[in-house]
């Protein structure tokens, strides 16, 4: 068997989930936890590679023993998350484990993700969501965020993103689905939701950008599928800071039920 980890985190203090040489991730972090709790070394396989400053409130790997393809471990899968606990920084949580087939990949087998963006929005910055959400002062009103929703809806279906993309991205397969592109006001935050099959390197943060542009009159809502047709990355909007970025939910189908 395998082990599945549902983990929330904040992205602050990381370089990403993923590891690399220099500077600190969240699977790093994970895997030196792992060897503590399972008393030998661990892989652990994320579901999505998330960027610098990139924050989840589910986000989900596989657990196996270092070299091999599953992992036999006595702990039960109730007390993983206690276990965890007792070694992880106070920014990763381990929110709950399940068994997995040998099989199963916690990247390749995702029926879909959710991702999420705060756009903290009054004149004067929060301290406490400054790492959080971004700051974008100027007041959207109901005329904006209508015109925001709008254009939302023109993301939603199968097209090719390439527009969307980070400039430099060496992805050939440009085309995914979304199946839910919305956005709403909460409180002091507009946030944008967005579920896809997959994402494209900081495509969430562009489309973001994208619909910040609209509210401001830069774009009209009507203008979303020519700038999606013609795939040049210089028609969208800003790419948005990291910090306002969650990945929000991750989706398996009937055989693992978040």
């Amino acid at each position: 068997m395998k082990i599945l980890l549902y983990i929330s985190f904040l992205g602050t203090n990381y370089c990403g989930y993923q590891a690399q040489k220099n500077g600190n991730t969240v699977q790093q972090t994970l895997c030196a936890a792992a060897e503590r709790v399972f008393g030998f070394p661990c892989d652990i396989t994320g579901c999505s590679r998330t960027d610098s400053g990139v924050h989840a409130n589910m986000f989900c790997a596989a657990v196996t023993e270092r070299g091999r393809e599953d992992i036999n471990t006595s702990i039960p899968m109730s007390k993983i998350p206690l276990a965890f606990a007792s070694v992880l920084p106070p920014d990763i949580s381990v929110t709950s484990a399940r068994e997995a087939d040998n099989a199963f990949h916690p990247r390749y087998d995702v029926k879909y993700k959710e991702y999420e963006y705060k756009i903290y929005n009054r004149a004067v910055p929060s301290p406490f969501w400054a790492d959080r959400s971004w700051h974008y002062p100027r007041r959207i009103d109901d005329g904006a965020l209508g015109r925001m929703k709008d254009a939302a809806r023109h993301f939603v279906g199968t097209h090719d993103f390439a527009s969307y993309m980070a400039s430099g991205s060496d992805v050939k397969d440009t085309v995914r689905t979304v199946c839910r592109a919305d956005v709403c006001r909460e409180g002091d935050f507009v946030i944008f939701r967005v579920s896809a099959d997959g994402f494209l390197y900081n495509m969430v943060r562009i489309l973001t950008g994208t619909l910040v542009a609209v509210a401001e009159g830069k774009i009209s809502p009507d203008d979303i599928d020519k700038i999606t047709a013609a795939r040049d990355r210089s028609l969208a909007g800003i790419t948005v800071p990291a910090k306002g970025l969650y990945l929000n939910y991750v989706d398996y189908g009937d055989k693992y039920p978040s």
